[in-house]
């Protein structure tokens, strides 16, 4: 997913990016610290060591809102303080997808079982503390809202990796 937020980066500014991809978000943190590289597009769990350190610094969050976390994390910081990317002057919004699937064929009260547990789960004071820790997006979609995101995003991206050159022409 990073190389196709750089690629939405780069038609939103007219620049070219070098994506140089790594093993996960802790090599690439290391690398944006030892300043092998300029920039990276992370995960705030994956910097925010190095952030409280003084070793990076957030320059805005690829979402339509601002992060809901409030608590500093820095002196002066919070999740909450850091701009959106639209905010900070460059219409790219991504919400990576991370989501539940089950296997055609359920039925309707299986599904609504498991839609209800992890309902009950959200609301939990650990899954709580869990996504401010990582400063989590908890936006939560179900059935045909999930449906038709997920078809939506599917379409975005496909655009994105055909004008970026990563899929193949169909002859």
């Amino acid at each position: 997913e990073d190389q196709i937020i750089t690629v939405a980066l780069e038609k939103q500014t007219g620049t070219k990016f070098i994506y140089i991809p790594f093993k996960g978000g802790g090599a690439v943190n290391t690398q944006l610290v030892g300043k092998h590289v300029d920039s990276t597009v992370n995960n705030p769990i994956e910097a925010v060591a190095n952030w409280r350190g003084g070793k990076v610094r957030p320059l805005c969050v690829f979402d339509n809102e601002r992060l809901i976390y409030k608590d500093k994390i820095t002196d002066t910081m919070s999740w909450n303080d850091i701009p959106t990317c639209k905010e900070a002057g460059v219409d790219v919004d991504y919400l990576m997808l991370r989501g539940i699937f089950m296997a055609g064929g359920v039925t309707n009260e299986q599904r609504d079982y498991y839609v209800e547990l992890f309902k009950k789960v959200r609301d939990t004071p650990e899954w709580k503390s869990f996504m401010e820790k990582g400063a989590f997006n908890q936006t939560a979609l179900t059935g045909d809202e999930y449906k038709n995101w997920v078809a939506k995003e599917e379409t975005r991206h496909m655009e994105l990796m055909k004008e970026a050159g990563f899929l193949a022409e169909k002859k």
